[in-house]
């Protein structure tokens, strides 16, 4: 096939029974990859839906072993890595695409509410990739993918929890990027738009057909590919659409005599304080800081 190869490489994708973890489990095995392959065990004891994934891929031709298991149980992350050694005899990526939704606004909620979205989408992402990242930067290479969403980026209403924890993920990532950079290790974020079990009841049946999740899961096996360069970025991929989004830095306004601030100050300096004009993209929050004590934007005087 035309496309680039993922022969010899292992990769975990977690929420992978359905919708967008599935699309991601069958096209990283259709381009070569060994899959292990996780789903939620059923509650009613029987075989999890990852056992089927694994058929689909085999009977395709593919490689692939299931390890149904919650993300947010403490030895996730540890039992997924063994399954892929014992399996396959290594791990070359992990797609971090198990998550929960919400529908509900924040006062209405409760603290164990919030907390039980955070459980499952932050601390179910921490628990799998905590260990799978030790071991990559032990072997010098990996990749790691996030995934977070538009809401994480700009919020929305009714999704508080939601917002909040993939908020939370683009953090996480960032800093896996950083630190992980000198290692071989490179973790990026993934804002899908799909249609799946959680999104069909926002979107019309017009807007769902363009949305199909294979169409984002060749961005996927990009990301997890040896040769994808990319390291701390948040891609937004759906409809056949890929776009980066960023976090900017406008040049703000600095005060004379910042002494004498006043907030009638801050009413009439509302603009320039506000304008994205000559924006800056920091690497890092240190650079941030750096950048907001010594830069030099236009100074305005206090006069109140």
């Amino acid at each position: 096939m035309g496309d680039r190869s993922l022969e010899g490489r292992v990769i975990v994708v977690t929420g992978a029974g359905r919708g967008l973890g599935l699309a991601y489990a069958l096209d990283l095995a259709a381009r070569g990859a060994s899959v292990v392959v996780n789903t939620r065990p059923r509650a009613s004891g029987g075989p999890a839906s990852a056992e089927s994934v694994v058929d689909q891929i085999t009977a395709a031709g593919g490689r692939a072993i299931a390890c149904p298991l919650a993300v947010e149980a403490d030895d996730a992350g540890d039992r997924l890595l063994q399954a892929a050694l014992d399996g396959f005899g290594r791990i070359d990526g992990l797609v971090n695409n198990a998550g929960a939704p919400e529908a509900r606004t924040l006062h209405k909620q409760t603290l164990s509410e919030i907390r039980s979205v955070f459980e499952i989408n932050y601390f179910g992402t921490v628990s799998v990739t905590l260990p799978i990242y030790r071991h990559m930067r032990e072997q010098g290479a990996g990749r790691i993918l996030i995934t977070t969403s538009a809401a994480g980026l700009y919020g929305v209403h009714g999704m508080a929890a939601y917002s909040s924890s993939k908020a939370a993920l683009i953090g996480l990532a960032r800093v896996i990027a950083l630190e992980g950079a000198s290692r071989g290790v490179h973790a990026n974020a993934l804002a899908p738009y799909a249609l799946t079990g959680m999104t069909e009841k926002y979107v019309s049946a017009e807007i769902g057909a363009a949305l199909p999740p294979e169409h984002v899961a060749p961005v996927v096996s990009w990301l997890m590919s040896e040769a994808c360069t990319l390291n701390g970025e948040t891609l937004v991929a759906g409809a056949g659409k890929v776009r980066r989004a960023v976090r900017i830095e406008g040049p703000g306004v600095a005060f004379d005599r910042p002494e004498d601030l006043a907030v009638e100050d801050l009413d009439r300096a509302i603009g320039p304080i506000l304008s994205l004009d000559g924006w800056t993209l920091p690497p890092d929050g240190t650079s941030s800081f750096d950048a907001f004590l010594h830069d030099n934007p236009p100074r305005l005087v206090a006069v109140s």
